[in-house]
């Protein structure tokens, strides 16, 4: 009688272990970055589409917030109980590969589908001859100016050169109308890159050439110095500190800030937002022998090692960077097109505001494809709100100099 009930017991167990095998089998969990408001109705929309399309398959996405992406990645991975696909900034990808997490997908690119895919925005995601990830959202950056503010300033046009810049910022605080010249960000993610922007000018990059760091150099120290002059001065918004990238956007999207310097998605923004916002795009300005940058962006989505179902995640990827479902996606959230056929679409042809920034792309620099890059972005971004509270340029960028070339030797 102990018998047949332990066997009845132990049947029972069996059964509902393949029970919940099989509510695994062709599931495909994802974790998703949460860009806007749009974000979580798009995969919605995804997930009920690619169902329709592939019976047997379902699909789980998890929109999470991007300040806290990367440590719930960190979190699952170490747990073991990660996604089977993930969203991901292409600087962490680096961290991924060499952790062995995630997996090559050279074995499911046909030449048919890599073909779809601009070359700039989907070699970032190549390493070792592999392909680590797709480019899920691409972007650069751009100034934006406030035309109505411009007028009343009486500036004809965006300034071509810091110096113009300056001056510009000048005329605007002048006006006396509790606006800003120019809108600095001084908190959060892209700290360090707005610092950049001004480094690059100067003809400074990220890394010298032997792959130290380059806060070391005086073009560092020169741009760094005109930033302070700035808020010194009082041509920024005060606070600069206090202020991330939604905030000095904000302050744009009220007409208070003359000038700043985003990503596309902010047109989109403006549109929905303050759609009576007189406003133009221009390149950011260039230094005192020409030079200028741009920060060229690519989030990947890529394939965990341990996923459990890699051909249904596949069938999944290939949805995803169908023309059709790139332009509602990259539309939608205001990115510019990885997508070749998405590209000659007249959405991009014919908007001005995205030809601004598609025209700086050949002077676009990506985050350096470094381990512990995050580390280091931190370390100048720590550096820069000192210097923007008050404390020498010189001595901080030395002292974060120091600290990013210790953990590039690592």
């Amino acid at each position: 009688m102990k018998l047949a009930k332990w066997t009845v017991g132990l049947m029972a167990g069996i059964s509902l272990l393949a029970l919940a095998a099989q509510a695994d089998a062709g599931e495909v969990r994802v974790t998703v970055a949460e860009y806007s408001a749009k974000t979580g109705p798009y995969f919605e929309a995804v997930k009920k589409e690619f169902e329709a399309a592939n019976p047997g398959i379902t699909v789980k996405f998890e929109v999470v917030p991007w300040d806290v992406l990367l440590q719930k990645l960190t979190t699952d991975i170490t747990a073991g109980t990660n996604a089977d696909l993930s969203i991901i900034g292409t600087r962490w990808l680096i961290d991924f590969v060499q952790q062995d997490v995630a997996e090559p997908l050279d074995g499911y690119i046909k030449p048919d589908f890599k073909d779809r895919f601009i070359d700039t925005f989907l070699s970032p995601s190549i390493m070792e001859g592999k392909t680590y990830g797709l480019p899920i959202a691409a972007s650069a950056r751009a100034m934006y100016y406030n035309k109505e503010l411009f007028e009343k300033a009486g500036i004809a046009n965006p300034p071509a050169t810091w110096t113009e810049l300056q001056e510009d910022a000048r005329k605007i605080k002048a006006l006396g109308t509790g606006t800003f010249g120019f809108g600095l960000q001084g908190k959060e993610i892209e700290t360090d890159v707005y610092y950049y922007y001004a480094m690059w000018s100067q003809g400074t990059e990220i890394l010298n050439k032997d792959g130290t760091s380059g806060l070391g150099t005086p073009g560092a120290l020169e741009a760094a110095k005109l930033y302070k002059s700035m808020i010194d001065e009082g041509l920024t918004e005060p606070g600069v500190t206090s202020n991330n990238r939604e905030d000095v956007q904000n302050l744009f999207k009220q007409g208070k800030v003359g000038m700043m310097i985003t990503a596309p998605f902010l047109s989109n923004q403006i549109k929905d937002e303050a759609p009576n916002l007189k406003y133009g795009v221009a390149a950011i300005p260039a230094g005192p022998t020409g030079a200028r940058g741009t920060y060229g962006v690519t989030d990947s989505i890529i394939m965990f090692k341990n996923s459990k179902n890699k051909d249904e995640a596949w069938k999944l990827l290939d949805f995803l960077f169908t023309t059709e479902q790139r332009a509602k996606f990259t539309q939608g959230e205001g990115f510019l097109p990885v997508n070749k056929e998405e590209a000659k679409m007249d959405y991009y042809v014919n908007n001005a505001d995205l030809a601004a920034f598609t025209a700086l792309l050949p002077d676009a620099r990506f985050a350096p494809v470094i381990p512990g890059w995050e580390e280091v972005a931190q370390i100048t971004s720590d550096a820069m709100q000192k210097i923007y509270l008050g404390g020498d340029p010189e001595a901080g960028l030395k002292e974060a100099a120091a600290k990013a070339n210790a953990v590039i030797k690592k």
